[in-house]
């Protein structure tokens, strides 16, 4: 504002005088400060070129309304004349406790300062990029710098999540996975005689030594396991207490599978299911954007709103809508021919009337069974063997028979991770006895359903209210003549 001043008293003066010397001191004025501003955009873009900016999260997960810390650093390779200050990009929807900025002044070559962050908004957050601000006293430039972050914020959940069968907790973890053929790997399968253009590394010596001919040991192959996780958002998951509801403590199981999965590097594939059918549909693969796609999206889940969808909404995610039109169409022609001979006996009408009757009776039930039908059309998609984990809940046993019965077909492995509506109403002390009954007739089914061939189901709830209602049930009972007491 001074060498803007100074200028104006100059012109003013020469128009006043007549003299054109003043004109000449605003002249030199200018180029002065072209000078000045010229020397000072080399210096800006030789320290933005030199400066480093980082900004680190002391966490990448964590959950709504925590706090946690992001460290700002700052350095340069060799010392300015300029000062600058940095400030940290943190995302909008971040509250920041003060420290946001650090200051490196001339001479220095680092600086680094530490910003206490609160997270109160569920979802993934990207940083910005920091932003320098350099000044000489004359000029001031800001530009963005450095490198950016993500952070991932989940909801606020269940604490005490209890996984396991007739109140005993039980582990849920991936282990190490064999294949059923021999191969390279390292746990010893069998022995078999040594036949020409075998290794002679192969060769058990003290096999061969004990039974006086040579021996090759097998050892089993190792494999990646191929898994199916099938996760229930139904209005159904809905109940529960806010934050702990059916969908948010299967959700936590679900989102331990898909770090196990990702820490083993094995195959996930990921269907979610609402009352209408498929909501988002993985092809199993092994990236770590996949793994990190899949876990977004449980996050994001939300028990959907029952609807009374037409049969067209409801098969059309999983045949297509082109499929369900001629289906409809040669349904409704087989309708108007059997019309036109009612009360006729003859060989046609008497063959088409029972397949058309079945037809109206299985439409309607699997219609409205989305689970089932989910599972179905995922599963005509993948050949080989694969495990399938479903997390559900018992409000429908009979679609629970039926999905468990078709994941494990053909080889496969079904885990079933069911949410025991009887652990999710609310109520008062009283009612925990009348609960106990609730819980043992959901312990005959857990058992029903893990009697079925290469199916385990298991109980996920809050660990609390099921030792309430184990207690309620005093202490020589237990559910079902099993399980803890």
């Amino acid at each position: 504002m001074g060498v803007a001043g100074l200028a104006v008293v100059l012109a003013v003066l020469a128009t006043v005088l007549a003299r054109p010397f003043p004109l000449l001191g605003v002249a030199l004025l200018g180029a002065w400060i072209l000078s000045r501003q010229y020397l000072f955009y080399r210096a800006t873009t030789a320290l933005v070129s030199d400066l480093s900016v980082s900004q680190v999260p002391a966490r990448t997960l964590i959950r709504t309304d925590e706090t946690t810390t992001v460290t700002l650093t700052a350095t340069i390779d060799r010392p300015t004349k300029l000062a600058c200050s940095i400030k940290a990009g943190l995302p909008p929807a971040t509250v920041g406790k003060g420290g946001e900025q650090v200051t490196l002044d001339p001479g220095e070559t680092d600086a680094e300062t530490t910003v206490d962050v609160e997270w109160p908004v569920a979802g993934r957050h990207e940083f910005r990029q920091a932003h320098v601000t350099v000044g000489d006293g004359l000029f001031e430039q800001t530009v963005p710098v450095g490198e950016t972050a993500a952070v991932t914020v989940q909801p606020r959940g269940p604490r005490n999540v209890h996984v396991g069968e007739g109140g005993d907790q039980a582990l849920l973890a991936y282990g190490e996975h064999a294949a059923d053929h021999p191969g390279s790997g390292v746990e010893p399968a069998e022995l078999r005689e040594y036949i020409a253009g075998d290794s002679a590394a192969r060769i058990d010596w003290n096999a061969t030594a004990r039974l006086d001919t040579p021996y090759v040991r097998e050892y089993e192959a190792e494999t990646d396991q191929e898994t199916l996780l099938v996760v229930d958002h139904g209005s159904s998951l809905a109940a529960g207490p806010r934050a702990e509801t059916k969908l948010a403590y299967l959700r936590e199981v679900a989102v331990a599978v898909v770090d196990s999965a990702k820490e083993l590097d094995d195959p996930l594939g990921m269907v979610s299911v609402g009352d209408e059918g498929i909501t988002s549909r993985f092809e199993p693969t092994t990236t770590t954007s996949h793994y990190d796609a899949i876990r977004r999206t449980l996050l994001d889940l939300e028990p959907t709103a029952r609807t009374d969808p037409t049969v067209d909404d409801r098969l059309g995610p999983i045949w297509g809508h082109s499929q369900v039109s001629t289906v409809q169409e040669t349904m409704e022609g087989a309708r108007k021919t059997l019309v036109e001979f009612e009360g006729e006996s003859d060989q046609f009408s008497t063959t088409l009337r029972p397949f058309y009757d079945s037809q109206q009776y299985y439409r309607t039930p699997l219609a409205d069974r989305p689970l089932l039908g989910a599972v179905r059309a995922t599963l005509a998609r993948r050949s080989g063997q694969q495990v399938s984990i479903i997390c559900t809940d018992d409000s429908d046993p009979r679609e629970l028979r039926e999905t468990a019965t078709l994941a494990a077909r053909n080889g496969g492995q079904a885990l079933l991770l069911l949410a025991p509506t009887v652990l999710y109403e609310t109520g008062s002390v009283q009612d925990l006895e009348a609960r106990y009954e609730g819980y043992v007739a959901f312990e005959e089914l857990r058992r029903e359903l893990s009697r079925l061939d290469r199916v385990t189901a298991l109980e996920v709830g809050p660990g609390d209210r099921l030792a309430a209602v184990l207690a309620a049930g005093g202490a020589q009972r237990s559910p079902a003549g099993g399980g803890r007491t």
